[in-house]
């Protein structure tokens, strides 16, 4: 080795996304001529979705009157109004700030990076989102994962959690609806989980970006609105809800006691500043996403309700895998019964069929569990021709 070589950052080490690192490999395969089959990136515009009319036209408005300069480092005061009135929507009270930045993303980020110091903890979902530890990694925090328990609907293990902090545990993570298992989290697992914050001086970060995404007529229960004196920052954005991943506009909302977070919003305040500010002209498209005609998510569901069907319905039909329906958002986390990595499972599917799947490995798992995460956004013919493939490469798997 090159002894001269630019050594990186050391906080580096440890950063994996498997959503994108799976690419890599698809990337090899696709270069053979094989016919891909992408089930693997939640972004609804690959697919036949689309954004509300009206909020690319806003947004259009915007650039074209020449709103193309630096917004405010929180945002932009239309936006923040119609942030809180969907907040208040959502039942929300005791609202201290609202910010907007460069999707829900940064806005996870900047307060984690506001909170934690070097070998402190924050509870994390697993399965969950990599981002979070990946930023976790990146800030040199201590991971601390929590499982969902898969024997009931993925809902998080509350002894597991209880078990799991310690004196240096800052915050827990909610993902509900969950990124990768779709599952909705009931009213009483909140209400007890909003009793463990309040008991360890946690801050719950509520990441709520799926929250329109529901199936079987099932509603959403915000954290935040069930207690107004409980920390909590909950997480929104436009890229999920209203298809518009690109834009990069997310948000968060603090809510809770004040004489607690104070200084907590300072600290994020200052990272804000320090960045300027989210994309300016895509601002004004969250008061028209927001408070405008929702009818396309109604359109969108009648069609990501067949897919999430079919979905259940032949992925259950493989001997040797089995899958919780998912109740929101647009994934399904389906478990392989075999003693073999599900990484294998996933490099050898996609070499030989060219279906593109997560290995659930990319996301935790309860140890010795193997799964792999599916996104079911494209349409019929294209999901039943990857399952079948998925059913017929399980068994060649499964007896090699």
């Amino acid at each position: 080795m090159n002894s001269r070589a630019i050594k990186p950052a050391v906080r580096t080490e440890n950063i994996t996304y498997a959503v994108r690192d799976i690419v890599v490999l698809a990337n090899q395969v696709a270069k053979t001529g094989k016919e891909m089959l992408y089930l693997n990136i939640g972004d609804p515009n690959l697919y036949d979705f689309a954004p509300p009319k009206h909020l690319v036209e806003d947004t259009y408005k915007a650039m074209l009157s020449n709103k193309n300069g630096y917004a405010p480092s929180s945002g932009i005061k239309t936006a923040i109004d119609a942030i809180e009135k969907e907040a208040e929507r959502k039942g929300i009270s005791n609202i201290h700030d609202i910010f907007v930045t460069h999707g829900a993303s940064e806005a996870i980020e900047v307060c984690l990076t506001a909170l934690v110091n070097d070998d402190e903890n924050v509870l994390t979902p697993t399965p969950g989102y990599p981002l979070y530890t990946a930023i976790s990694s990146k800030l040199r925090a201590i991971e601390n994962p929590y499982y969902l328990d898969e024997s009931n609907g993925w809902q998080p293990n509350l002894d597991d959690i209880r078990s799991k902090i310690n004196s240096k545990t800052r915050a827990i993570v909610l993902i509900n609806p969950n990124n990768p298992t779709g599952s909705l989290y009931t009213e009483d697992i909140l209400r007890e989980i909003i009793k463990i914050a309040k008991e360890n001086n946690l801050v719950i970060f509520a990441d709520e970006i799926y929250d329109k995404l529901l199936y079987d007529g099932k509603h959403h229960v915000s954290i935040a609105s069930l207690d107004k004196d409980v920390p909590c920052i909950t997480f929104g954005g436009l890229s999920k809800n209203y298809f518009v991943p690109g834009f990069r506009i997310g948000w968060g909302i603090i809510s809770g006691d004040k004489t607690l977070l104070t200084d907590y919003i300072e600290a994020i305040n200052k990272i804000l500043r320090a960045r300027l500010s989210a994309n300016h002209p895509e601002q004004h498209g969250i008061h028209t996403a927001l408070l405008g005609d929702q009818s396309h998510i109604a359109e969108a569901m009648a069609k990501l309700t067949r897919r999430r069907d079919l979905t259940v319905t032949m992925l259950n039909s493989i001997k040797g895998i089995s899958c919780v329906a998912p109740e929101g958002a647009f994934y399904a986390f389906p478990r392989l019964h075999t003693d073999k990595s599900d990484a294998d499972f996933v490099t050898g599917l996609i070499r030989e069929t060219g279906v593109v799947v997560v290995p659930g490995s990319g996301f935790g798992q309860v140890p010795g569990t193997q799964h792999f995460r599916v996104v079911f956004l494209p349409n019929e013919q294209i999901l039943e021709k990857a399952y079948k493939s998925i059913a017929a490469y399980f068994e060649k798997f499964q007896n090699s």
